[in-house]
């Protein structure tokens, strides 16, 4: 005699939406914490030169610090997720960003600049595992989020340098302005938690990158990306849209105030430069799933950049509104781009945090030397047009690595 299998109930189709509205707004919360801390110290760097007295060259290790930490910490993310797991390594990401964030509120040096550490190395471990989280948990709307997710980089980096001034003011202090970005990453880590805690197994089924995978005899090594010309193609147009967009927001306000722009005037050009990069941000991946040869939208964004840098040079006072809004087109569609690349090139989660981990650890220590090198350059030659010609050289090669990023291949394919 023989027993009819016992039927298994299907989850509530309501229930299902729900939950995945749920881990999509958790996702966000993340997203918008990804920038908050570190662009929310530009405006009031000054300030804590003033009040630490520290020399120019040891305040600007604040801005530059955070950037090399994303590409030297990313390295770190496939031996975390492999203990740890993804889901729960994303939610501890966001407990250790609020402790670096609130450490500032200490009034000795040492713990803004630890903190400021800190900061980056959880900022640099949760920019890999984003796009292996949308992979994992929106596999089948990852246009949608990745295009959210980089609007998110976008809009929190914009609230954040244009809010902190005004709390600065409120505060009477820097520091609990600066302090006060811990709470949306305190918010987001508690309303994340439940994901991380959710038991992602069951018997007998194989254990993936969500409940600390182990490594599979059959699997491709991480370090055999190094020699894929796939995720070759990704890597360089992630890091050279980096190098660009760091380099911007670094030296353009600069260069608007030594043609004659307000320093005021600039910095409200420079947080405006945004909106229209939320718009390409949010746009450019569902556009780029559709549109043939699939190398047009790489270089629509990277032309935008290039007729920006180029009115740099020829009227950078008078069209700047232009430029800028040109800017903000060309870095929002790229940054969406070249995360999406990392999804789109990638065959599943496990292979995607992989990806993320070199396009992005590899590409910020990149773009870190952007602002740097264009700083030595214009030392050098005491003007902005040989750093503006090489920020359109570096184009160039950022537009050949897009073309290749853009073919529908995947990393360690056989071929």
């Amino acid at each position: 005699m023989t027993t009819a299998p016992l039927a298994v109930p299907r989850a509530d189709p309501r229930r299902r939406l729900l939950a995945a509205w749920y881990v999509g707004a958790g996702l966000m919360l993340v997203a918008l914490n990804l920038r908050m801390g570190v662009a929310s110290v530009g405006p009031v760097l000054g300030d804590v030169e003033r009040s630490l007295h520290l020399s120019p060259s040891a305040a600007s290790l604040l801005t530059t610090i955070p950037v090399f930490a994303f590409g030297a910490f990313a390295f770190l993310t496939p031996v975390l997720t492999r203990r740890i797991g993804l889901h729960r390594l994303l939610g501890l990401t966001m407990a250790v960003l609020a402790v670096g964030i609130a450490l500032r509120i200490e009034p000795h040096g040492w713990a803004l600049y630890g903190g400021t550490v800190l900061a980056g190395a959880a900022i640099a471990v949760a920019n890999v595992l984003m796009p292996a989280a949308i992979k994992s948990d929106f596999a089948h709307r990852v246009g949608l989020l990745m295009g959210l997710y980089s609007t998110a980089l976008f809009l929190s980096a914009a609230v954040a340098s244009a809010a902190v001034v005004p709390l600065a003011a409120a505060f009477g202090s820097w520091r609990p302005a600066l302090a006060f970005w811990a709470v949306p990453a305190v918010v987001a880590f508690l309303v994340w938690l439940p994901r991380a805690l959710r038991n992602p197994g069951h018997a007998g089924r194989s254990r993936t990158v969500d409940d600390a995978p182990v490594e599979a005899p059959d699997e491709p090594r991480f370090a055999r990306l190094f020699r894929d010309p796939v995720a070759m193609a990704v890597t360089g147009f992630m890091g050279l849209q980096s190098l660009s967009y760091y380099a911007f927001l670094t030296w353009v306000p600069t260069v608007l105030q030594d043609a004659g722009v307000t320093a005021h005037e600039a910095g409200l050009m420079l947080a405006y430069s945004s909106l229209p990069g939320i718009v390409t941000g949010v746009t450019g991946p569902a556009i780029a799933r559709r549109v043939r040869p699939t190398w047009v939208p790489v270089v629509v964004v990277v032309a935008f950049c290039a007729v920006g840098f180029v009115g740099l040079l020829v009227a950078p006072a008078a069209g700047a509104w232009l430029w800028m809004t040109l800017f903000g087109l060309g870095q929002g569609g790229a940054i969406s781009l070249s995360l999406s690349y990392i999804v789109w090139r990638s065959p599943d989660a496990r292979h995607t945090a992989h990806l993320s981990t070199m396009a992005q650890g590899t590409g910020y220590l990149l773009a870190g030397l952007g602002p740097l090198g264009i700083g030595l350059l214009h030392t050098a030659t005491g003007g902005w047009t040989v750093p503006v010609v090489v920020l359109l050289a570096l184009l160039g090669v950022q537009l050949v690595a897009g073309v290749a990023a853009s073919r529908e291949r995947q990393v360690l394919a056989r071929r």
